[in-house]
């Protein structure tokens, strides 16, 4: 088994706990470079995860021969640079979420992919989760009957950070995150519909700024419809009130529903004849393992990955047509 081993581009807080740690833990694979321009922080990240090699650079990582793939973890507005040089240089890319700051340079970052034959994967990890699994099981399975609509609604109050640091938040920084915390969360819960239902078709929002604390968008709502007939609909806010403070996925069968959060990981709910059913479940330590498992497998010829640029880009392209950027 070839041992596939790793650089990180921007070992932010992400990488403390949901991913960094899992390049060590996955068989076939190792941590062996990170990079962060600040040195002191990526000298002590480096030293406190048992890194080999640390860098302020970005293409001393990527042209360093004991690198074989890259894990671009900055901000969305560089994705595409760091993935492109990665796949120029013939090392497979894994990208943070969302892909990049624009469908644009989502779809440049396929092109090149295509072009050296480089694979391309996004860390859009639910795919892979215990719990989102069940979900995918159940309607697989035609639990809940034929999937008619979806309906969706993420709101909280905004957070002290946001209010008093608004524009200067890289999340809240349109060139660097390509939209609001929409674009953040709201990410992850297009791409697994899209997971269970395939690429959305239609798709139309209204954006407002409601709590003046920024500039970028901080409420939206939509409309969809995937390919397979499914309806879907959507309602963010991050500038709620402590009262309404909402994480619900529901999906509405011929025969009964799911309910499911998005991000704070209850137990699975399903509604059908009359009874409720419960499915707990547990998600591994760190939260990407179980993706970062699939993509070493894939880079060994033992698997295939669940989340690409291909997939990943059309989760870019409908929040792009539902705040009309």
């Amino acid at each position: 088994m070839r041992n596939i081993r790793w650089g990180i581009i921007g070992c932010g807080d992400v990488t403390e706990l949901k991913s960094g740690p899992a390049f060590n833990k996955v068989e076939g694979s190792k941590l062996q470079m990170v990079m962060r321009r600040d040195l002191q922080l990526v000298q002590d990240y480096a030293q406190r995860h048992n890194v080999p090699e640390w860098t302020g650079n970005a293409e001393a990582l990527i042209n360093n021969d004991k690198v074989d793939a890259v894990y671009v973890a900055t901000p969305p507005g560089n994705h595409a640079e760091f993935a492109i040089k990665a796949m120029k240089a013939g090392k497979p890319v894994y990208v943070e979420k969302p892909m990049a700051a624009t469908y644009e340079q989502c779809l440049d970052m396929i092109k090149v992919s295509e072009e050296t034959g480089v694979p391309l994967f996004v860390a859009y990890y639910r795919r892979t989760l215990p719990g989102f699994l069940k979900v995918k099981e159940l309607i697989d399975g035609g639990e809940i009957g034929k999937p008619l609509y979806v309906n969706i609604r993420l709101t909280r109050p905004a957070l002290d950070s946001e209010v008093k640091g608004g524009d200067s938040l890289w999340r809240l920084d349109k060139e660097k995150a390509g939209g609001g915390i929409f674009f953040d969360l709201a990410s992850h819960q297009l791409d697994f519909l899209d997971y269970l239902f395939g690429p959305v078709v239609e798709a139309t929002g209204l954006t407002a700024n409601r709590g003046g604390y920024y500039a970028v968008e901080d409420t939206v709502s939509a409309s969809f419809r995937f390919e397979n007939g499914v309806l879907g609909n959507g309602l963010w806010s991050f500038v709620t009130n402590n009262h309404v403070d909402e994480d619900r996925m529901e999906i509405v069968g011929s025969e009964g529903k799911i309910v499911f959060s998005g991000f704070n990981h209850q137990p699975i709910m399903m509604y059908k004849n009359g009874e409720e059913f419960e499915f707990p479940y547990l998600n591994p330590e760190n939260i990407q393992y179980n993706l970062i498992k699939q993509v070493v497998e894939q880079l060994q010829g033992m698997g295939e990955c669940v989340s690409t640029g291909i997939s990943a880009a059309r989760t870019n392209k409908i929040m792009e047509m539902i705040t009309g950027k």
